[in-house]
């Protein structure tokens, strides 16, 4: 048995066809029972049956092994459960037969809390607390509920059948063939599913409520959640049905399922699952309340519906080979969700925004403890943590350049005969390449592999010698220092107008370009702006010098660049700040260029990036920090003006979201006005909870702003903040509040935020939502994380949330001693599941440091920041 442990993947020499699986969870003892008979195809001469099962008890004496055509029923001699490698093996006293038979096994487990395999998830119903059964089987954990070849590549069937209360909806992928009620129990048979991987199988029993409507080629599509809420399930049935019309035209395959379900529950880890046919989701990413949700809310709800219904064809129906391509699926599904988000919403801009997806990448890609899109996974263990902004932000970004560069309809064609080839198999991240390749043309294996095989991305610097353009790549590192890589870059550039363009592959480590074309005097063009990456489309950065730069500037004072260009030019001037490759001065000064922005996303990554300026500053230069902030409200006021408290009637839905995020950080830095007015509207919204005086959209802000004033001898305020998320019911609303209690700068107050986290009234899944805290609670945040670490671990470590504990305390710290402290507290503390998180927070933590001495070190800042500060725009 020795030679199966340890290992990654199951040995070959047993290929499951169909699962026949029966499960009868019991909801008040929280355990279920089950069997499964698994159709074989002993393939090779073996002894042995190894699959994959965890936390299960297996039925003494259910275990058996009959080969079809012989009446002969073999039981194994031996059994071993392996619970480090989360593998059964059966060991036989012969060779088993080659051929077809079947495996029998019945086991029993638990209903955990966890959130993974088969869980509990509690709501309430007529004041009485219930529990519902939920699954959550990717990565891994199908093996928590039946014993199975928990692998994507082993594809089956499934024949599913329940024993539930008769009074509850029981949902699995495939619809109810069958339905007998006997007294209180009922059994529930569903259809035999097409081929899949054991964790898309999903199965759902509570109680609930659902709407309902069809696409135009008769796939019945509903949205089931808590009883009462049925009404927030309409936007998106409406998003669903839109998108699956959308889909079957771009991928030129319709939905192959009779069903789509789309279930709400309270308790749950991720943003959503794609299970096929049966859709779960975090109640926030699917329920819409037009009284209470904001219109941030509403996008999210749009973009995570269509993200899970790419995967019904990118995912589902052609599925990755393994973990290794997880990329594959998560990167596709979040390219494609702003395609059919765009489609439905075209007023959103949701290209514009998709360049927040971009720059989450492009941090994470800039550490050196970053790690390639195509990563080896060598245990279980380790897939959790690939679950990240390289797997999911850094692939989408990849395929929308590659998507640029191939040009919109090549693309669009060679995808299709993609799905069609590989429909109800699995595929590698090669097969793709080879499919876009075979439809363009084009080099695309070459090019890509530069992308998806290293870590990190290029930066490259650009500046005017003797009437050429020199270029040079090498690769960025947050940190200052150089990488090894080198990429074949796709570099687009316009100079002084977007009719003047080039294209070309910057394939070595150095290019130059005659650009006298572009340059002639006859058309002034000798001073004219020049803009590489254009609309960010490629997944670099872009250094320019000091005349290039200064030339920009004057173009977005002067409006003559598209918003996605503006966008580019502030965040890579930001990132290379952080970088100490560029003064803070000059970041300041570009930032000043920004004050009549109007447009959301450039308006919102400017914040986002004054935020972590102040921080850098707090740490630097505590003395310009007064001016910085008021540098910062000068630079809001000039949207904050135009767009007011009150909504405007028929105002867009990017107005509605820049107003709450402008006032939030107008708060943040202290404008008087802003938070008397939050103040105002705060106390009003607690007499009065209908009122439109607080709309959703600016709830946040009034939340922030009346925290800012809180301290332990003036408490009332978040008393009746902790009264507002008692009351509501809204998942929504309950993170909005927690997302605001730790911004007070009281640690006192802080410390009770953290431990409020902790207690029963906040669901395990939201949690994580209070952990943004104020520059103030740093050191608070870190000793309560060590004093409740062991209960941290055991609470969150079985999934992917306790990485957000670990990054969301540590990496704000901007000092090497803190750095070191860290790292010997984690030392004996570390597991398998954290180490990746725990290496890029303390990387980060590192840059912080760096870029506070390069602060320290500007000779100009101080009069810069004052000068910036005191002017009068």
């Amino acid at each position: 048995m020795e030679q199966f442990k340890g290992q990654p993947r199951l040995p070959k020499f047993a290929v499951p066809k169909r699962y026949d699986l029966r499960l009868k969870p019991d909801l008040s003892a929280c355990k279920f029972a089950g069997s499964v008979a698994v159709d074989l195809d002993i393939v090779a001469d073996t002894k042995y049956i190894v699959l994959n099962a965890a936390d299960l008890s297996l039925v003494t004496g259910s275990v058996s092994f009959t080969n079809r055509g012989f009446s002969k029923v073999l039981e194994p001699s031996k059994i071993d459960l392996v619970e480090a490698d989360e593998i059964l093996v059966l060991e036989f006293a012969e060779t088993l037969p080659i051929g077809i038979g079947v495996l029998h096994i019945g086991f029993e487990g638990t209903l955990n809390d966890k959130m993974k395999g088969f869980y509990r998830s509690t709501y309430e119903h007529n004041g009485e607390k219930k529990n519902m059964a939920v699954t959550q089987f990717e990565p891994a954990d199908a093996r928590r509920c039946f014993p199975c070849w928990d692998e994507p590549a082993c594809k089956a069937t499934f024949k599913i059948t329940l024993d539930v209360p008769s009074e509850l909806v029981a949902l699995s992928n495939m619809p109810i063939v069958e339905e007998k009620v006997d007294g209180h129990l009922k059994t529930v048979s569903y259809q035999e599913s097409p081929v899949m991987s054991t964790y898309l199988v999903a199965v759902v029993v509570g109680l609930f409520d659902y709407v309902e409507d069809c696409t135009s080629d008769g796939v019945k599509v509903r949205v089931y959640c808590q009883v009462g809420k049925a009404n927030q399930g309409k936007f998106a049935l409406h998003v669903a049905v839109g998108t699956l019309e959308l889909y079957k035209e771009y991928f030129a395959v319709p939905y192959a399922l009779p069903k789509l379900d789309m279930v709400a529950i309270p308790d749950f880890a991720a943003g959503a699952m794609e299970n096929y046919g049966l859709v779960t989701y975090r109640e926030t990413a699917l329920l819409y309340d037009d009284q209470h949700s904001a219109a941030a809310n509403k996008q999210r709800v749009a973009t995570v519906v269509a993200h899970e219904l790419a995967h019904q064809w990118f995912g589902n129906l052609v599925t990755m080979e393994w973990w290794t391509h997880l990329w594959l699926n998560e990167g596709f599904a979040t390219w494609v969700s702003y395609l059919a988000t765009d489609s439905l919403f075209p007023e959103w801009k949701i290209w514009t925004q998709f360049l927040d997806e971009s720059t989450e990448g492009l941090r994470l890609d800039g550490l050196a403890e970053s790690h390639p899109i195509e990563v080896e996974v060598n245990h279980a263990g380790e897939i959790d943590e690939i679950f990240d902004a390289i797997s999911y932000r850094k692939g989408a970004s990849v395929i929308r350049m590659l998507q640029s560069y191939l040009g919109a309809e090549s693309f669009q064609r060679s995808l299709a005969s993609y799905i069609k080839k590989y429909a109800y198999s699995n595929a590698k991240t090669e097969d793709l390449w080879a499919a876009l390749e075979e439809g363009s043309g084009e080099p695309v294996n070459k090019l890509m592999n530069s992308w998806t095989k290293q870590k990190g991305y290029p930066v490259v610097s650009v500046k005017v010698k003797d009437q050429k353009l020199v270029f040079e790549q090498s690769q960025f590192l947050s940190s200052g220092s150089h990488g090894e890589g080198q990429w074949i870059v796709p570099v687009t550039l316009c100079c002084g107008s977007y009719d003047v363009r080039k294209n070309f592959l910057l394939q070595t480590i150095s290019e130059t370009l005659d650009i006298k074309e572009f340059l002639s005097d006859r058309s002034g063009a000798a001073s004219a702006w020049i803009k590489l990456n254009v609309d960010q489309a490629g997944f670099y950065r872009v250094k320019y010098d000091e005349d290039l730069a200064s030339r920009l500037r004057y173009a977005i004072e002067s409006k003559y660049l598209s918003a996605t260009d503006r966008f580019g030019i502030l965040d890579d001037s930001f990132a290379l700040c952080m970088a100490c490759q560029q003064s803070l001065t000059s970041l300041l000064t570009l930032m000043g260029a920004y004050r009549e922005e109007h447009e959301y996303t450039v308006m919102s990554n400017l914040i986002s990036i004054s935020y972590k300026v102040a921080r850098i500053v707090a740490d630097a230069t505590p003395e310009l920090l007064d001016d910085i902030k008021r540098f910062f409200i000068s630079l809001f006021q000039y949207s904050a003006e135009k767009l007011g408290w009150e909504p405007k009637q028929g105002e867009s839905h990017l107005d509605a979201m820049l107003r709450g995020e402008i006032l939030t950080a107008l708060a943040v830095f202290g404008d008087d006005l802003t938070l008397n007015e939050a103040s105002r509207r705060f106390h009003a919204f607690l007499d009065d909870r209908n009122t439109s005086l607080l709309p959703p959209d600016i709830r946040k802000a009034a939340y922030v702003g009346v925290m800012q004033r809180v301290s332990t001898s003036n408490r009332l305020d978040y008393e009746s903040l902790l009264r507002v998320y008692r009351e509501t019911d809204l998942s929504q609303e309950k993170t909005r509040i927690l997302g605001s209690l730790a911004s007070c700068s009281d640690p006192n107050i802080i410390l009770e935020v953290l431990n409020f986290l902790l207690s029963s009234e906040v669901r395990s899944q939201d949690a994580v939502f209070g952990l943004a805290v104020s520059i103030e609670g740093r050191e608070t945040a870190w000793t309560w994380l060590k004093d409740k670490w062991e209960y941290i671990a055991k609470t969150w470590g079985a999934g992917f949330l306790i990485t957000r504990f670990v990054s969301a305390i540590v990496s704000p710290f901007a000092s090497l001693e803190k750095a070191k402290e860290i790292e010997e507290y984690f030392a004996s503390r570390s597991k398998p599941s954290i180490a990746r998180t725990l290496k890029q927070s303390i990387e980060r933590v590192h840059i912080n440091a760096n870029w506070v001495q390069s602060v320290q070190n500007e000779k100009h800042l101080a009069d810069a920041v004052k000068d910036l500060a005191h002017r009068k725009y």
